[in-house]
């Protein structure tokens, strides 16, 4: 196959059902994880659209985090569930460039968007006065540019880059999905100088957003302490949890896949971490926000009082 051009053939995935005895109970796990993720993450939209309590800076940032984390599960977990269903593992180059692209810019567009958050919550503590100014409709709109701006430009970087590689293996892809690391593996070309520029574009991608909630939360802090109210420390941390919490699960998975060197990578622990962060965390994060937050959890009860109240009525 040396030689082989890429586009001509397809690629196997191999997937995460790799044993008969585990591949039924692995799919069933999965087709849950993914419905519930759909389903949560629909709620929360649904709930911060409809219940003017939730019309706030924070909930619109958080409703296109859940749109986010909705749209990118679906780029992953439906074609590997059907895969099973159907006894296949196939994918053709053009739909492995289009799940890579998918990818990159919603997990990029992610990585932003979870690092201007914690801007948010800064301007809510330190300055809460302001924060109708600081926070504005205009400044929401401009965070949402920004991180759909950045990941569409890792999605446009690094897929043209990364499929124009001649792969000359056995065109198997050790992994559920086409991520960078895994399609890497396949090509017969000296990928080193690559394997730089992506290590330093996803180090700038991570460092940019992580800066911003370092120096977020490092002022929270400084304010935080200065607080003489123990009630006021209290909500002043339960305000930031959920967020910090969000933000360790996706971005300490994600270092690991894209900034520990691919040396100390095996494939059975790139597919550990790519399912941690691709199809735990999307599930995680709206119920992280709704059970730790009591704005989400009113809005909940609000929204199912309206519906059974005419059925009981009647």
């Amino acid at each position: 196959m040396e030689g082989d051009n890429a586009s001509s053939t397809d690629f196997t995935l191999m997937g995460l059902f790799n044993t008969e005895e585990t591949s039924g109970l692995a799919f069933a796990t999965i087709s849950v994880i993914f419905l519930t993720a759909l389903v949560a993450n629909g709620v929360m939209i649904f709930l911060i659209h409809t219940d003017p309590h939730l019309h706030t800076p924070m909930y619109f940032l958080l409703s296109h985090l859940s749109f986010i984390d909705m749209m990118y599960i679906s780029t992953i977990v439906p074609k590997m569930l059907v895969d099973y269903l159907l006894g296949q593992r196939t994918i053709s180059f053009v739909g492995c460039t289009a799940q890579h692209f998918l990818y990159l810019t919603l997990v990029g567009a992610e990585f932003f968007l979870l690092g201007l958050m914690a801007y948010d919550r800064y301007v809510a503590i330190c300055h809460p006065l302001r924060y109708p100014v600081l926070m504005s409709r205009r400044v929401c709109w401009v965070i949402l540019a920004g991180s759909w701006i950045g990941g569409s430009l890792d999605g446009f970087l690094l897929t043209p880059i990364t499929m124009s590689f001649p792969f000359c293996r056995s065109r198997e892809i050790r992994h559920f999905f086409c991520e960078a690391p895994a399609v890497l593996r396949l090509a017969c070309a000296d990928t080193a100088l690559y394997e730089t520029v992506m290590y330093a574009c996803c180090v700038l991608m991570l460092l940019i957003p992580f800066s911003v909630v370092l120096s977020s939360y490092a002022r929270i802090l400084a304010a935080v302490h200065r607080m003489s109210s123990v009630e006021g420390r209290k909500k002043a941390f339960a305000t930031c949890s959920s967020h910090m919490t969000v933000v360790t699960l996706f971005y300490g998975a994600a270092i690991y896949t894209y900034m520990v060197p691919q040396a100390h990578h095996s494939p059975s622990q790139d597919k550990v971490f790519s399912v941690f962060y691709t199809i735990l965390t999307p599930m995680l994060n709206p119920l992280i926000y709704s059970l730790r937050n009591r704005d989400v959890t009113g809005a909940l009860r609000r929204a199912l009082g309206r519906t059974l109240s005419p059925r009981l009525a009647s």
